[in-house]
C-alpha cells in the first residue's frame, strides 16, 4: 500500500462520518413540517396575520372607531358608488371596514394567545399532578376534568361569562377554563407513558426530587403533543371568542372584534353584503390556517406520521 493511500484513509473516514450524522433535530422538523404544502400555506397565513396584528397602527388607512358620517355603509371599491379610500367599504356607522378588520386581527391574535397560555399553565400542572402521584389526586382532578368536558363548550364559556361579567377579559378567562380539560387530560396521558420509562427510574435513584422530575425530566419529553394542542387551540379560542363577541358577551362595541363586528351588522346581511362576508372570512381563514399549520407540527413531530 503506497503512502498516499495511507494518507488518505483518514481524511474518507471522517467524510464518511460526517455524512453519516444524523440530522440536527430542528433541521428534521423545519424539513417534515415544509413537505406537507397545507402546512407551509397555514405557516405563511399565520406570519401574515402576526406582522397585521404587530403593525397595525401602520398598515391600516384609519382608525378603527373613526366614523365617516358621509359614508355610511359605503361599497367596497370594485362594486357600483365604492370608493379607493375605503377598499373594503363602511360599516353602518361609516368606519372603514378594513381597518376594523385589520385591528381586529390584533384583538383575535391577543384572545388566542392569553387563552392558550391560561389553559397550557393551569393544564400542564393538572395533569402532571394527575399522571405523577395517581391514586385519589388522579381520580379527583380527572372527575373534575370529566365534568367540564360533558357540557358543550359555548355553552360552558356563556355560564362563566354570565357569573364574571360580560367583558373581553372575563371572555378570555372563560375560552381558557373550556379549554383547560383538553391540557390537562394530554399531560397526564403523555405522563403516565413516560414514568414507566427508565431515565425517569434512574433520575430517581440519583436523588432527583419531586419537582425536578415533574419538571425537568418528564415535562420536557411530553413537550411535542402540547405544542400542537397548543397551535390548534389558537383557533378554537378565535371561534369561541367570535361566538362571545357575536353573543354580545365577549368584546363590547366599539371594540374591534370580528364576531361583535358580525352581530352589529347582522340586520344589514341582505342590503349590504361585505359587512357581514368580510368578518366572517377573516374568521375562516384565520381557524383555517391555524387548524393547518397544528396538522403539519402534528405530522411532523410524531414519528409514527413520518413517511
Amino acid at each position: 500500500m503506497s503512502e498516499s493511500t495511507l494518507t488518505e484513509m483518514p481524511g474518507s473516514a471522517e467524510a464518511t462520518s460526517a455524512s453519516d450524522a444524523p440530522p440536527h433535530p430542528l433541521r428534521e422538523l423545519m424539513r417534515y413540517f415544509f413537505q406537507n404544502r397545507g402546512a407551509t400555506v397555514g405557516l405563511a397565513v399565520v406570519c401574515v396575520l402576526v406582522l397585521l396584528a404587530l403593525f397595525a397602527d401602520w398598515v391600516a388607512p384609519h382608525s378603527a372607531t373613526e366614523q365617516f358620517r358621509e359614508a355610511t355603509l359605503a361599497p367596497p371599491v370594485w362594486q357600483d358608488g365604492g370608493s379607493s379610500k375605503f377598499i373594503l367599504g363602511t360599516d353602518p356607522v361609516g368606519r372603514d371596514m378594513l381597518s376594523r378588520l385589520i385591528y381586529g386581527t390584533r384583538l383575535s391574535l391577543l384572545i388566542g394567545f392569553v387563552s392558550v397560555s391560561l389553559s397550557l399553565s393551569l393544564g400542564v400542572v393538572l395533569g402532571l399532578l394527575a399522571g405523577f402521584f395517581r391514586g385519589v389526586t388522579e381520580i379527583a382532578i380527572m372527575r373534575l376534568m370529566d365534568v367540564m368536558l360533558a357540557l358543550p363548550s359555548l355553552l360552558l364559556a356563556v355560564a362563566i361569562v354570565a357569573i364574571l361579567g360580560p367583558g373581553l377579559i372575563n371572555a378570555m378567562y372563560a375560552i381558557g377554563i373550556v379549554m383547560l380539560p383538553h391540557f390537562a387530560r394530554l399531560t397526564r396521558a403523555a405522563v403516565i407513558g413516560e414514568m414507566a420509562k427508565d431515565y425517569v427510574n434512574s433520575s430517581r435513584i440519583a436523588g432527583a426530587g419531586t419537582l425536578r422530575l415533574m419538571f425537568i425530566c418528564i415535562l420536557p419529553n411530553c413537550a411535542a403533543p402540547l405544542i400542537v394542542q397548543a397551535t390548534l387551540g389558537f383557533s378554537n379560542a378565535i371561534l369561541d371568542a367570535a361566538a362571545l363577541g357575536f353573543l354580545g358577551l365577549g368584546a363590547q362595541p366599539p371594540t374591534p372584534e370580528w364576531g361583535s363586528m358580525l352581530a352589529s351588522a347582522l340586520e344589514f346581511i341582505q342590503s349590504a353584503w361585505w359587512v357581514v362576508t368580510f368578518p366572517g372570512l377573516a374568521i375562516l381563514i384565520s381557524v383555517l390556517a391555524f387548524n393547518l399549520m397544528g396538522d403539519g407540527l402534528r405530522d411532523a413531530l410524531d414519528p409514527k406520521l413520518k413517511q
